[in-house]
């Protein structure tokens, strides 16, 4: 399989109960032996995954709802692609091979793509809305009228202030951006770029850094009123991890 991403390994599942999603049989036996496209094997699972989280009827997924899936977007990232793109081709070779339903919807001049998986309910649903006996209407409320605005989120600014997104820094920025609030991690880049220090690393550790001694007022330079214990400070959890508390 081409592009395939590297890892540094899993730890492996913790003990207990753990949360799992459904995937039917015939998926490992009939479908994913002939998959050949890692883009349409991580799009193909993130979708049952998302659709199974899904609340209410029908269920259904638009292009927006998996792109605000940030583990997605950083798996795409780390197969070496732009994330639009490969979520397209995902979609498309899905579709033609018929592990997803595409459904286009239209009102007043918008359209919007609907996904479904092709399975009972999918199909019940796709029929259920072309004989015009379900509004999904919504869904084209809910649509950006124009271009969404730009997504800063940790790739981005990787990219942007450090250079080339590698498979393992793209796995470092998924833990990182797990563990710190979005406007932390643009304030460390930007400090990192204020004292051209232009390296994941250093920003680790300006992050690291705040995790003990708290947000500091002052992104720009780092001096500020930052202290201990406020309200923005970090604890740490009794396995040793940084647990952050607002």
């Amino acid at each position: 399989m081409a592009n395939r991403a590297k890892s540094k390994g899993f730890s492996g599942f913790p003990a207990g109960r753990l949360a799992c999603t459904p995937v039917p049989n015939l998926f490992f036996s009939e479908v994913l032996p002939r998959l050949d496209s890692l883009a349409e094997v991580q799009v193909t699972l993130h979708a049952l995954w998302l659709l199974y989280r899904k609340k209410g009827y029908p269920r259904y997924l638009t292009v927006r709802d998996l792109l605000d899936d940030t583990a997605l977007v950083a798996g795409l990232r780390a197969a070496g692609g732009e994330p639009d793109r490969l979520l397209a081709e995902g979609l498309r070779r899905a579709v033609e091979r018929g592990t997803l339903l595409r459904l286009v919807i239209e009102r007043d001049g918008r359209t919007q793509e609907l996904y479904f998986a092709n399975g009972e309910h999918g199909r019940r649903a796709v029929a259920t809305i072309q004989a015009g006996e379900l509004d999904v209407g919504q869904a084209l409320a809910e649509a950006p009228a124009g271009p969404p605005p730009e997504r800063r989120d940790v790739y981005t600014l990787y990219e942007q202030n450090v250079g080339l997104l590698t498979p393992l820094i793209a796995e470092e920025l998924a833990e990182a951006e797990r563990l710190y609030p979005a406007d932390w991690l643009e304030a460390a880049f930007r400090q990192a770029v204020a004292y051209n220090r232009r390296s994941w690393k250093y920003v680790q550790r300006i992050l690291e850094r705040w995790a003990v001694e708290g947000r500091q007022e002052d992104e720009e330079t780092g001096r500020g009123a930052g202290r201990p214990g406020s309200a923005t400070a970090y604890r740490r959890g009794r396995s040793g991890r940084t647990v952050y508390e607002r």
